[in-house]
C-alpha cells in the first residue's frame, strides 16, 4: 500500500512537469522563428501571447556575417512559421533551413517593398534593409500578418486587430520622426556611418548618408576608400559620424579625428538592444536614432 502511494505520487509529479500538463495550464502558442531581432519584434507585436518567438540573431547581434548552429536548426525544425526579411540580407538561412529540414512555410517579410539598390565592395546589388523606412514596416507587418493568420486562421481576428492597432503606432512615430527632421538644417542632413545601413531612411526622410563600408559589414575598407571618404567629408562639411551598434567604433572614431567630424551618438541599423536598453523594440530604435541624429545635427535647437 505504501509502495502504491509512491508510484501515485511519483507519477502525479511526473504529469505536472508534463508537456501534456503545461498545454492543459494554457492555450499552446504558434511556435515562430524570425532570422534577426527586429522581425522578431514586428511578429511579437502582432502574435501578442499567440506566438512564441525565437529570434536566430539576437538582440545586438549582425546577420551579415552570423554563424548558425545546431540549436538554430532545431528551433527552425520545431517552428510552424518562419520569417526572413529577404533582399540577400540572410544568405545563410536557405542552407539552415535544408539542414535543419524545417516544414514550416517562410514569410518573406520585404516582399512588395521597392528595392534600393547600393554598392558593395565595387558592384552593385540590392540593399536589404527596407525596414529603416517606416512605410516600409508597415509592408512587412502586412506579410507577417498573413503568415501568421495562414498557420493559425483560429486566431485571425487578434491578429488582425493587433495589426491595426501596431500599424497606428507606427504611423505616429513616422510623424515624430518627421517633426524632428524638420528642426535639423537642411545643410546639416549628411551623416557618416559604419556601413550602408540607412539608404532606406535617407531616401524617406531626405538625408544623404555616406559609409566606408558597403551594404554588408562583412566587407573591409581600403586604405584609399578611408583616405577619400576623409576627404569627402571635408569637402560636404559633413557635421558628424555616427557609430553602429553592431559594428567595431574604432574605424569611425578614426575618421571623425582625422576628419573634424564630431562623433555622434550610437545607431540601432540592423538589430535591436537588449529590452532594457534604449532599442528594444523597433518603435523604440526608429525614436532613438532620431533623437541621436537631432542632438548631434541639430544641437541648439
Amino acid at each position: 500500500m505504501r509502495l502504491q502511494r509512491v508510484l501515485i505520487r511519483a507519477l502525479t509529479l511526473l504529469l505536472a512537469f508534463s508537456p501534456l500538463s503545461a498545454r492543459a495550464e494554457g492555450p499552446e502558442r504558434l511556435p515562430v522563428v524570425a532570422s534577426f531581432s527586429i522581425l522578431a519584434d514586428f511578429v511579437r507585436q502582432i502574435g501578442g501571447d499567440k506566438v512564441a518567438v525565437k529570434s536566430l540573431v539576437g538582440p545586438n547581434g549582425d546577420a551579415h556575417v552570423f554563424q548558425p548552429s545546431p540549436t538554430d536548426a532545431q528551433s527552425l525544425a520545431g517552428a510552424r512559421l518562419i520569417v526572413v526579411n529577404g533582399l540577400a540580407l540572410e544568405g545563410w538561412m536557405s542552407r539552415l533551413i535544408a539542414a535543419s529540414g524545417a516544414k514550416a512555410p517562410v514569410v518573406v517579410a520585404s516582399r512588395g517593398v521597392k528595392p534600393r539598390e547600393g554598392e558593395e565592395e565595387g558592384k552593385k546589388g540590392v540593399d536589404p534593409h527596407a525596414w529603416q523606412s517606416i512605410a516600409n514596416a508597415k509592408i512587412y507587418v502586412g506579410n507577417i500578418l498573413a503568415g501568421l493568420i495562414a498557420a493559425d486562421p483560429a486566431d485571425a481576428d487578434f491578429f488582425r486587430a493587433r495589426a491595426q492597432q501596431y500599424e497606428l503606432a507606427l504611423d505616429e512615430t513616422d510623424r515624430k520622426v518627421r517633426a524632428a527632421i524638420a528642426s535639423i538644417p537642411p545643410e546639416n542632413r549628411k551623416i557618416i556611418t559604419t556601413h550602408d545601413a540607412f539608404g532606406y531612411f535617407g531616401e524617406a526622410y531626405g538625408f544623404t548618408f555616406i559609409a566606408p563600408l558597403g551594404l554588408s559589414t562583412d566587407s573591409e575598407p581600403s586604405a584609399r576608400d578611408v583616405a577619400r571618404l576623409i576627404t569627402q567629408i571635408k569637402h560636404d562639411k559633413a557635421p558628424a559620424v555616427f557609430l553602429e551598434n553592431i559594428s567595431d567604433p574604432r574605424l569611425m572614431k578614426r575618421i571623425g579625428q582625422e576628419s573634424g567630424a564630431k562623433i555622434g551618438g550610437d545607431l540601432y541599423s540592423d538589430s535591436l538592444s537588449t529590452p532594457d536598453g534604449p532599442a528594444g523594440t523597433y518603435i523604440a530604435m526608429m525614436e532613438h536614432n532620431i533623437v541621436e541624429l537631432k542632438k548631434a545635427l541639430a544641437p541648439n535647437i
